[in-house]
């Protein structure tokens, strides 16, 4: 992980090395948009609420696991605080959503529901997938605190799941099992379900070595036109009409 952040840190550049017009406005009118947002309370607001609830679930994991939980009994509060998206992130996410007119937005990987709560601020409707019945519970009681009803939440196998969906999505966000194969499955059965404006988010794309051989998978794929590496997330567009081009990316 840190020979690949300082590589990272090593070949990022910031807008004024991006000459692909696409990206440029990406990074300029979305991901370095500095100017507060309503939005961003109720964000914050959600995850400051699971912070503070000490409730013991028995989570069921079905991915690469934990470095941080050495046992399946965990607190929310520590979940949103050491596994739960970043207020940084989730800000981005819901920029995302709202800088490209999300309409119909997909997630894998609820959790806790906070990276949800962006995507449901920031877009029409989010269908967002959960493998642990315990996480799912509580992001449903979340849901409906924070009067978030444009989620539909499904609970079960991913690939299961991603076989029921018969949506198309605007913006796709892959935030759970964190494993190569997986990852790559994921990708090819998530293709069936995006339009040529599609954008795809992949979470942890460092995290491991399976899942950085993901993401150059991914992103050498011929079907992939733009990829954006920002060392946390990996971006994804498949714009038939773009020129394809990598960048890495300071965030």
């Amino acid at each position: 992980m840190i020979r690949a952040f300082l590589s990272y840190l090593m070949h990022s550049t910031n807008e004024h090395g991006v000459h692909s017009p696409f990206v440029f406005d990406m990074m300029t009118k979305c991901i370095y948009d500095k100017k507060p947002q309503n939005a961003y309370k109720t964000i914050n607001g959600y995850k400051k609420a699971l912070i503070n609830d000490k409730t013991v679930l028995n989570i069921t994991d079905f991915g690469a696991g934990s470095r941080i939980f050495k046992t399946n009994q965990r607190q929310v509060k520590a979940i949103a605080k050491h596994a739960g998206i970043s207020q940084k992130r989730g800000q981005l996410l819901y920029r995302l959503c709202k800088c490209y007119n999300v309409k119909n937005a997909l997630e894998l990987g609820t959790s806790l529901g906070i990276g949800t709560s962006a995507l449901a601020l920031g877009s029409q409707h989010v269908t967002t997938l959960e493998g642990c019945p315990e996480t799912a519970r509580i992001a449903k009681q979340y849901f409906e605190q924070f009067k978030l009803s444009n989620i539909q939440l499904i609970q079960g196998d991913f690939e299961e799941s991603i076989n029921q969906l018969k949506d198309t999505f605007d913006l796709i966000y892959i935030d759970g099992n964190h494993q190569e194969v997986a990852t790559l499955r994921y990708f090819e059965q998530l293709i069936s379900l995006s339009h040529n404006d599609t954008l795809f988010i992949f979470d942890d794309i460092h995290w491991s070595k399976g899942m950085e051989n993901a993401w150059q998978t991914i992103y050498n794929d011929k079907r992939v036109t733009v990829s954006i590496d920002t060392f946390q997330w990996g971006i994804v567009s498949l714009r038939k009409e773009q020129q394809k081009e990598h960048f890495v990316i300071r965030f």
